[in-house]
């Protein structure tokens, strides 16, 4: 098997249905052997009946199979979706990121032309629902959004320069090798609190162990963004929980001696910066979503460190 494509999903029922009408439509696929997984992730609606439906009048050139994983958080359910994968590359896609026509094939060929890339990501363009804030660009990156240019160029995992998970593709084999199969940093949990970092922590496994981390153009895909996603309430969550796993994976890039400088720098640097962002934009973080968020990236930086060491203590309780 080529390639597989991997749709983790959580009371997905209303959205991964547009991802499977997306996957197929693919094109050019007919020189490749490949499969869909719907990763059902311990959800409370009709997932189940909806991948049923559409298994009844699916293509037979490439299956379109059903994995349920009850613990809940995306990293195990990309994990469940690799043990059950059979294609030599994996692609994952949101449940609310529509792939192009093309995407299937542009992935599995990157690989090919790239062989020594462990990982890679593609263009991630927004469809609004409504317009998002001005200088939104700033913090779009938030939401998983990537337009990096028309020509390939290596992510720099050292300085968290990584592609998000929403449409990744990795090498099975250097996954199965490099990532441990009970991860760390878990995503969103059931009881509402976002600690993200889920997307980066393979990555920075598989950069651990020597391979490259890649952006490919002609991957395309179109993540959907509700109103609700443009909130001043969840941006700042989304915001800190993604930031509070700032800590723990610059330390997985570090050599043992620079770790001291590291945690110093993140805490301090990020206080400082904090500050001088406060003093110089006052007036504008109550109203202004934007800046508010800006800043919340510096402090929760500074609160990396700690809650990277308070999870660290609660683990040998």
């Amino acid at each position: 098997m080529d390639f597989t494509v991997i749709i983790p999903t959580f009371n997905g029922a209303e959205r991964f249905p547009e991802v499977l009408n997306c996957l197929k439509a693919q094109m050019n696929t007919e020189s490749i052997q490949w499969e869909v997984i719907v990763v059902d992730n311990n959800s409370q609606d009709q997932t189940p009946q909806v991948v049923e439906a559409f298994q009844a009048d699916w293509p037979g050139a490439f299956p379109l199979k059903y994995v349920l994983e009850p613990q809940q958080g995306v990293a195990f359910a990309r994990q469940a979706g690799i043990g059950a994968a059979q294609g030599e590359w994996v692609g994952f896609i949101d449940d609310d990121n529509w792939p192009d026509p093309d995407w299937v094939i542009e992935a599995w060929k990157f690989g090919q032309d790239y062989p020594q890339a462990g990982a890679y990501g593609g263009q991630i363009h927004a469809n609004y629902q409504v317009s998002p804030p001005p200088n939104f660009e700033k913090i779009e990156g938030f939401l998983a959004i990537r337009e990096r240019g028309d020509q390939p160029n290596r992510y720099q995992p050292e300085v968290l320069s990584l592609p998000p998970g929403a449409a990744l593709v990795v090498r099975r084999r250097a996954w199965l090798e490099a990532v441990p199969s009970q991860p760390h940093l878990r995503g969103k949990l059931p009881n509402g609190k976002m600690v993200q970092g889920d997307d980066w922590e393979p990555l920075m496994y598989l950069h651990r162990a020597g391979w490259e981390i890649w952006y490919n153009p002609a991957m395309e895909t179109y993540h959907q963004i509700p109103s609700q996603r443009l909130e001043r309430d969840y941006l700042l969550s989304l915001i800190h929980g993604s930031c509070l796993s700032f800590y723990p994976l610059k330390m997985m890039a570090a050599e043992p001696n620079a770790k001291p400088l590291i945690l110093a720098r993140t805490v301090l640097g990020n206080l400082y910066k904090a500050a001088q962002y406060f003093v110089q934009n006052r007036q504008q973080l109550k109203h202004n979503t934007v800046a508010a968020c800006e800043l919340q990236i510096y402090l929760s930086r500074v609160a990396s460190p700690f809650y990277f060491f308070h999870q660290s203590l609660t683990k040998v309780r």
